[in-house]
């Protein structure tokens, strides 16, 4: 007669886990094994992630360290588990995170099912049309420097599976892999790439800040994605309390506010006209400050409002120049738009959600871009630009959802038709 496994674990949920990893696909851990190797052998390899994780003998690798450089010219460390080990903590998450997620606060929307980072940018607008002032705090090293008894303790609270905690434990304590290949202990921090380290981070908060603040300043409204948090104030005397306040609170849970990047916050516009240090924050890609807009009956108004960044409107910048569309002329103009078509519509519907017209600049761009591919392409056209940018309007004009910025243009008039 067969043992019984001490842990119950479904061989259904690890296949679904696996299914989960491979959709958000992923780079290789230490031993080097992409999804592409693990499936050679699927059968065996998700059989022997349930026979280890169902009797308790599962034990994670050490996780790879990959250093991301940062736009201020620092470095943020990525932890990269094994693909086994991604299935296997998406298995314990998959089971964790119905018992913890319906304790969360409304206003955190960071890694959540059915919340947004859009829902969260539509909120802090609200708000800070309603309220002068904002505290725009930046959490120093969070995910790297967790306290990890703190967090094992709401863990523990929580979870109804054993074993859910034991694989927890043992994940917080597996060491990182510099990529010279030497091992460091970790005895503080979830790494930041880890399959369950989002759903750590915001259980390790939800105690540490959201029913902190609620309980006691509970006229203190915030919006808070994973540790990107602002928190709204009527005053600048409320501003600057709940600063200090917060800050207290954090360094209790062994955490830090960042001296510079945490910032108090005057949200300008037509009915507040004051001067003060910092006016403008941001927030998931988009800058808050004011701007000049207009009623539906066509009058001119100031009022504090978000937009695509400096830094996220870069980014989009860099990434069309790396396609090197004038130099693809082998490819059909088709083609080009399976290629790039689903990122522009990506982008169109994240950063186009709240003035939209910010983002007019850097259609245009790629919208040169295609006037110097059909230059490149077709003999007619070379040497003549004009010639080139009239083609481009043409197709436009015929074919407007062959390209998602296309679309915006005959929705928004011509703002779009220069090239």
């Amino acid at each position: 007669m067969r043992e019984a496994k001490p842990f119950c674990i479904s061989k259904w949920e690890v296949w679904e886990a696996y299914k989960r990893v491979k959709a958000n696909k992923g780079a290789a851990g230490v031993d080097e094994q992409t999804i592409e190797d693990f499936e050679k052998r699927l059968k065996k390899n998700l059989y022997k992630i349930w026979n280890r994780m169902s009797s308790g003998s599962y034990f994670p690798p050490p996780v790879r360290t990959v250093k991301i450089p940062k736009a201020n010219g620092g470095e943020r460390k990525l932890g990269i588990p094994t693909v086994s080990d991604r299935i296997a903590q998406q298995v314990v998450k998959s089971r964790l995170e119905p018992e913890v997620d319906r304790l969360f606060h409304a206003d955190s929307y960071g890694y959540r099912p059915g919340k947004s980072a859009l829902e969260a940018v539509g909120r802090a607008r609200e708000r800070c049309w309603r309220y002068d002032w904002v505290l725009d705090l930046d959490i120093k090293g969070f995910f790297d420097n967790i306290d990890q008894n703190l967090l094992m303790r709401a863990v523990k609270k929580h979870a109804k599976d054993r074993w859910n905690i034991l694989y927890i434990e043992r994940w917080l304590k597996a060491p990182m892999q510099e990529e010279n290949g030497r091992l460091v202990p970790r005895e503080k921090g979830t790494p930041q790439g880890g399959v369950a380290s989002p759903l750590l981070a915001n259980l390790f908060l939800h105690y540490a800040f959201d029913r902190w603040l609620a309980t006691n300043y509970p006229r203190v409204v915030f919006e808070r994605f994973a540790d990107d948090v602002i928190v709204h104030c009527r005053t600048e005397g409320e501003a600057l309390a709940m600063r200090k306040a917060i800050a207290e609170r954090l360094q209790n849970c062994g955490l830090e506010l960042h001296p510079e990047k945490t910032k108090i916050v005057y949200c300008k516009d037509d009915d507040r006209r004051r001067t003060y240090l910092h006016e403008k924050f941001d927030f998931l890609g988009y800058t808050f400050r004011a701007r000049s807009s207009m009623t539906r009956k066509g009058k001119h108004f100031v009022n504090f409002s978000p937009a695509i960044s400096a830094k996220a409107a870069q980014a989009i910048r860099t990434e069309v120049r790396s396609w090197k569309l004038p130099q693809r002329s082998e490819k059909a103009i088709e083609d080009l738009s399976r290629m790039f078509n689903p990122i522009v519509r990506g982008w169109l519907q994240y950063y186009g959600r709240y003035y939209r017209s910010a983002l007019y600049s850097l259609m245009r761009q790629l919208d040169r871009d295609l006037t110097l591919w059909a230059a490149h392409k077709y003999k007619k056209l070379r040497r003549h630009l004009r010639r080139a940018t009239r083609w481009i309007a043409r197709i436009r004009k015929r074919t407007p959802g062959l390209f998602a910025h296309w679309q915006m243009s005959v929705r928004h008039g011509s703002a779009m038709g220069a090239v």
